[in-house]
């Protein structure tokens, strides 16, 4: 009696230590194939700030704090292997899924998760979209169970446009882009923003390439030097616009590129000296910004991952961790109903960040209302370039800062709530 009576209580210790179980975040992404360098720098930046959570005690919720699991899901570039994934990372228990890296891809992955929420409503799902842009997923194909983290791509592109308009030595301009939704959009958009800002400006080419295909842009970069441009403006991001931006260094074309991505991912090594003062990019934050919270921040990203090549951060993919949990404790509860209830119009003060990158989630459509900078690359060491990107001894430097409420733009959105 007494053997048994021991036993129970054992048993009954080690129930009271368990660990409370982890909220799961889901990882959807190309961790293999063409754009494998862009989803392994995803992984980094939302590994790193679910590591910071988990260090100062996980998410406190009424019953217990508790740790957040990521899971890396593979979809290898392809949008049906995303959806597969996405229906392993339910399966595993994930209420949100973390998605950006194509737009084409985003936009399937939240048919499949109003359908899944629609049909399971005991195991829904939060969509968490980083970096997939194409304005529709917060105007016609707004969801209650999607935020973006991102300026989608017209906000991105009225601040590029600005300072390119306002760039009196421009008169002949090149648009390229991928074809999907996405570099479809940026080409079209850049043709009317340019119209309306600067009608004397020629658009004197334009091209769509295959998606993460072209191994070989010099042809590319010839036909916009034989058309005289001064200026490219391009959505491409990852490979492509690597591939891109070292073919015209190749061919010895002279023009600005205006970019939505032009700092990281080999782009600046990839074009050296030829780029000093000739590739600009628009981005959230960007390493040079200059405040003491933002180096320190940067700094420890730095510390974490030492490596040249790991050098690619995102305040956004930050701050949309850190909403998520400020959401979660607000609601008292991981379900992704009432976490998004929570969302829906919160502020994010940057605090837990050190200070930096405030912004909001507005409620009519689940678009993150945030800075943006447009930078141009610079030698590092110089004045408002101090740090590089990549070890590669170039850097950017602050052209143009607009606040939150300037970066704003209209939505179309009807969300219709659970």
């Amino acid at each position: 009696m007494v053997a048994v009576l021991a036993a129970a209580l054992l048993g009954t210790a080690a129930c009271a230590q368990a660990p409370a179980p982890t909220i799961k975040l889901a990882l959807v992404e190309g961790l293999s194939g063409s754009f494998a360098n862009a989803g392994e720098a995803v992984h980094r930046n939302i590994a790193w700030a679910v590591e910071r959570v988990n260090a100062r005690g996980g998410v406190k919720l009424p019953g217990g704090a508790r740790k957040l699991e990521l899971l890396r899901l593979d979809s290898k570039g392809n949008t049906e292997e995303a959806l597969s994934m996405f229906r392993a990372a339910v399966d595993q228990g994930a209420g949100f899924v973390l998605q950006g890296n194509s737009s084409a891809t985003a936009a399937a992955l939240l048919d499949a998760v109003n359908k899944h929420n629609q049909r399971e409503p005991q195991r829904q799902a939060l969509f968490l979209n980083y970096s997939a842009v194409d304005p529709a997923l917060t105007n016609e194909k707004c969801s209650f169970w999607h935020f973006r983290f991102d300026a989608h791509a017209d906000m991105r592109l009225a601040a590029l446009m600005d300072v390119l308009a306002a760039d009196r030595g421009v008169h002949r301009v090149y648009l390229i882009g991928q074809d999907y939704s996405f570099g479809q959009h940026v080409v079209r958009k850049s043709r009317e923003m340019l119209a309306a800002r600067r009608p004397d400006i020629e658009v004197v080419g334009q091209e769509l390439h295959p998606l993460g295909r072209i191994k070989d842009f010099l042809p590319y970069a010839a036909k916009m030097k034989a058309a005289g441009a001064q200026a490219v403006v391009t959505g491409n991001w990852g490979n492509d616009l690597t591939l891109l931006i070292r073919a015209a260094r190749e061919a010895g074309l002279d023009a600005k590129f205006y970019t939505f991505y032009g700092n990281a991912l080999g782009a600046p090594a990839a074009i050296g000296d030829a780029g000093v003062g000739k590739v600009l990019a628009v981005a959230e934050w960007h390493p040079n910004v200059g405040t003491p919270s933002s180096d320190a921040f940067y700094a420890s990203f730095r510390q974490r991952f030492p490596q040249p090549a790991d050098d690619y951060v995102h305040a956004r993919m930050q701050a949309m961790v850190e909403l998520l949990v400020q959401s979660m404790q607000k609601a008292g509860s991981a379900e992704p109903a009432k976490v998004a209830r929570a969302m829906e119009g919160a502020a994010y003060d940057g605090r837990s960040l050190g200070g930096f990158h405030a912004g909001r989630m507005r409620a009519a459509d689940h678009q993150f209302i945030q800075p943006l900078y447009v930078s141009q690359m610079q030698r590092a060491g110089g004045d408002g370039a101090r740090f590089d990107n990549e070890g590669s001894g170039y850097g950017f430097k602050t052209m143009r800062y607009l606040t939150p409420e300037a970066t704003e733009q209209p939505t179309s959105c009807r969300m219709t709530r659970p």
